[in-house]
Parts: C-alpha cells; sequence; structure tokens
C-alpha cells in the first residue's frame, strides 16, 4: 500500500526548509526547570506533530480551567503542556497541565501531580501559533546536536504569552538534555 502524504505535512516540512538557518540560536539557552505541583487532564494523541495535538490539548485545556473554577482553585502560573509515550506504544499522552497550590490526589475530576524538576534543559522561546513549532524544535534538535548534548525526553512546552491572536503566542520550548 502507498504512503499517503498529508498536504498539512507537505507545507510544514516546506516551512522548516524555508526556516532553515533563519531561526537565531542566540535564543538557547540551558538551564535548570524546577519542579512544579499541576492540575492536569490528559489525553491520547496519534502522533506527536502539532496536526495530532493541538486537537487534543485544546479542549482540556477548556475543560481543565471549568473544572479548576468548579474545584474554587486558580492557576498559579502558566500553562505547561507534556508528552510521554502511549505504554502499548500507540500514540502520546497529551498532558495539559497548569500549576496550583493545593495538595494531590484527583478527587476534583482532574489530578494533582508533581512534576518532576529538569535537571538540564535547552530551552528556546517559540513564537506564534503551535501549528508552526516544528521548525523551532528543529533549530534546538540541531544545536543540541552541535553543542555536545543528546535529548533525554520529550520537550516541555510553558505558555508565557497567549493572547487571542495565536501569532503573538509565546512558548517556551524546554528540551531534557545530557552530555553526549
Amino acid at each position: 500500500m502507498p504512503l499517503k502524504i498529508q498536504p498539512a505535512q507537505v507545507e510544514a516540512r516546506l516551512r522548516i526548509i524555508e526556516l532553515e538557518g533563519a531561526m537565531p540560536v542566540d535564543d538557547i539557552q540551558v538551564k535548570r526547570i524546577p519542579a512544579v505541583r499541576v492540575a492536569e487532564l490528559t489525553a491520547t494523541a496519534a502522533r506527536l506533530e502539532p496536526a495530532s495535538i493541538n486537537p487534543v490539548i485544546q479542549p482540556l485545556y477548556r475543560e481543565l480551567g471549568e473544572r479548576l473554577g468548579q474545584a474554587g482553585l486558580t492557576p498559579a502560573g502558566p500553562a505547561t503542556s507534556y508528552y510521554e509515550d502511549a505504554p502499548d506504544g500507540d500514540g502520546v499522552i497529551v498532558h495539559a497541565a497548569l500549576p496550583v497550590n493545593a495538595d494531590p490526589g484527583s478527587a476534583r475530576g482532574f489530578e494533582i501531580t508533581d512534576l518532576p524538576e529538569i535537571p538540564q534543559a535547552a530551552t528556546i522561546m517559540h513564537r506564534g501559533p503551535m501549528d508552526n513549532v516544528m521548525a523551532t524544535i528543529q533549530t534546538l534538535a540541531r544545536w543540541i546536536d552541535e553543542n555536545g548534548y543528546r535529548s533525554s525526553g520529550h520537550v516541555r512546552e510553558l505558555t508565557l504569552e497567549c493572547p487571542d491572536d495565536p501569532d503573538k503566542w509565546v512558548t517556551e520550548l524546554q528540551e531534557p538534555i545530557t552530555p553526549a
């Protein structure tokens, strides 16, 4: 059976090629990401790519915001999205998380858990909608390889600015690294 390539995948790859070398690597910093207590909801997406993640994560954040309000909790900081491989190897688990000041547990219709510290992460700012994040991720991956590190996990996304206009979004990508 021939491989079916989606037009959106072709467009995304062309944008990455266009931006090759255009993204400033001086925005990349290596730093420690502290542990944080979060309320979260999870769901599974087919693949670790924006076309699969975005339709899953956006409803999770809407639902999480409603449930936090019903529980009388207010987010204590910016949203964090993170990912892990599904245990059966089929897809990726998407975590929509908001920092909270509350005890761990899941009695409120969402899980409260502690995101562990990342002792060493390479970070870069992504500006604009998450549909275009692959070029920024590729710039970060290239920097990691070229600077004597290797990735040690999936990227976390810390949403710093999220106005109504997605072109003005600012998201810090945090990739766990170790020396190569």
